[in-house]
């Protein structure tokens, strides 16, 4: 791990498909929320995340329109004095639903604090950068044009979240990273080119050398008329990267997490390269 301040903690939560909770430095950060059983006709087969996962945010990250990364129903279910960071274009959305969202192009950067910043004005920021993702992110009729982003997260220590996206040269720009926080699989029975897929997603490992990896975007939800037998071959796919990680990318500590799993991440200066719950 990179050694950026004396003392700096993240942990990383699973909370299924591409929801991850990030508490970083005393900011906690969720993104892509999907926060309901059912989303639109697909079934969640991982359990309901609980209340506690959504208060206290510094701020939601959602990393494109598609309906399973930016799910109206469940972003009703966190309060609308969060803020939003989105992809320019899926403002007016947002703003539908009561909450005033930061729109970002990649290359732009925000500042988020602590909630309770107000009681601790010289509480920890972390920067939040938005950076390329090789995907389609436009929804229909409800968002026209609108690109799809990743975020890399900075404070103490830095991680990057995909979103989703497909391999590309230039994430080679992004290293070096503390943490990547990767999709290696999806929802259907094929994944299309601008996703990762468990191959890719160790190839990704090459270009932006992270010191550890949390694969995400597997196993969550599925299409209810595909058999369970086929739905459960999907929660081979992070063990299936694990086993590429470790060829082409050995040097980088794999955390396969089960959904409401967490894992926690400690500077090599607060003792040590790292710490996993």
């Amino acid at each position: 791990m990179s050694a950026r301040a004396a003392t700096s903690t993240l942990s990383v939560t699973f909370a299924g498909h591409a929801t991850v909770l990030l508490e970083l430095d005393g900011v906690r950060l969720l993104t892509d929320p999907l926060l309901r059983k059912r989303i639109g006709v697909l079934i969640r087969r991982s359990p309901v995340p609980p209340v506690s996962l959504r208060r206290d945010l510094g701020a939601v990250l959602i990393s494109h329109a598609h309906l399973d990364h930016l799910d109206v129903p469940s972003l009703r279910l966190i309060d609308r004095s969060t803020p939003v960071v989105a992809p320019r274009g899926v403002g007016p959305l947002l703003r539908r639903i009561g909450f005033a969202p930061l729109e970002m192009e990649v290359g732009d950067e925000v500042e988020i604090a602590p909630v309770l910043a107000t009681e601790a004005p010289d509480a920890a920021r972390v920067r939040v950068r938005a950076v390329p993702a090789d995907h389609a992110g436009t929804r229909y009729p409800l968002v026209g044009e609108s690109p799809a982003l990743g975020y890399v997260v900075e404070g103490g220590l830095s991680v990057y979240f995909a979103g989703d996206t497909g391999l590309y040269d230039e994430m080679r720009d992004l290293a070096p990273l503390d943490v990547a926080v990767l999709p290696v699989g999806g929802w259907g029975p094929r994944l299309p080119s601008d996703h990762l897929n468990p191959l890719s997603a160790a190839r990704a490992l090459e270009l932006l050398r992270p010191a550890a990896c949390v694969p995400v975007h597997w196993g969550t939800i599925y299409p209810p008329w595909l058999p369970p037998a086929f739905n459960a071959k999907w929660s081979e796919w992070p063990h299936a990267f694990a086993r590429y990680a470790a060829h082409l990318a050995p040097q980088v500590d794999v955390r396969i997490l089960r959904p409401g799993e967490a894992t926690v991440f400690t500077s090599p200066a607060s003792g040590g390269e790292g710490a996993g719950e």
